[in-house]
């Protein structure tokens, strides 16, 4: 052929067809994979039981995230250190990654006892087979609803009581988790902005005390946070100010 480009295309569309006979022709030199997706009748009563159990882990799994977050001290933790740095205004620093780090750590610290008491009466005796599945349930969930009724406010907790419109229960025991859980998030929430509060008050005062000096030099030019942040960052560490909060946030949950 006078153009080459044309010579190729045919033999390339010579292959083409060519290519599946020869591939076709030997059946027993070729393994074709082979993939069926069925319902099929269940032959032991265990192997839908296995299967309910991997659906619940798989479910328990997505759901893991916002258990972490809400059902623990992580929210407390995490907003109170968000408020520290932006009352102290270093921008991004100490960095996200850092403060949700820490914020982790501390609640695997504080929820360690809550976990264990768990793992020891719920977790290894089912596996042990010990106990039903229905009695590791209501095991691990004692000391859940141990920790969260410790850290709910009274009044959070007859809110969502009379919202639910549900009798007025005799005792703590009484109250349904699906009350208790938000009445944790919303004490939680009060709790962390409280602390939040007390923690912004002296490096506010800082940013007032130098904006009146640096106004009455006559410097209106001059930003007050890059003349405050050195004595913020000085305050901070004079006071140990990361053992101060640490220790008071952790104690908070004692």
């Amino acid at each position: 052929m006078n153009n080459p480009s044309k010579f190729i295309v045919l033999v390339f569309i010579i292959f083409v067809w060519s290519a599946p006979q020869t591939c076709w022709a030997d059946n027993s030199s070729v393994a074709t994979p082979f993939l069926t997706i069925g319902i099929d009748n269940a032959k032991n009563p265990g192997d839908i039981s296995v299967v309910l159990q991997i659906f619940l882990l798989l479910t328990v799994l997505s759901l893991a995230p916002t258990i972490l977050i809400m059902l623990t001290s992580f929210t407390r933790i995490v907003i109170v250190l968000s408020v520290l740095r932006q009352a102290m205004g270093t921008n991004q620093m100490p960095p996200n990654q850092i403060v949700i780090g820490l914020a982790l750590f501390l609640t695997f610290f504080i929820m360690t006892p809550v976990w264990q008491s768990v793992n020891q009466n719920a977790l290894q005796p089912y596996l042990g087979k010990k106990i039903t599945q229905q009695q590791a349930l209501e095991n691990a969930s004692g000391p859940i609803r141990k920790f969260l009724i410790k850290q709910t406010r009274e009044k959070d907790l007859s809110l969502f009581v009379d919202i639910a419109g549900i009798d007025k229960p005799k005792s703590v025991d009484d109250v349904p988790i699906s009350v208790i859980i938000p009445s944790f998030i919303i004490s939680e929430l009060k709790t962390a902005f409280q602390m939040a509060f007390l923690l912004y008050v002296p490096f506010l005062i800082i940013d007032m005390v130098v904006a009146s000096v640096l106004l009455s030099m006559g410097m209106m030019m001059l930003p007050p946070i890059m003349v405050s942040l050195p004595f913020k960052i000085m305050l901070f560490v004079l006071t140990d100010g990361w053992y101060l909060i640490v220790g008071s946030l952790v104690k908070s949950f004692a």
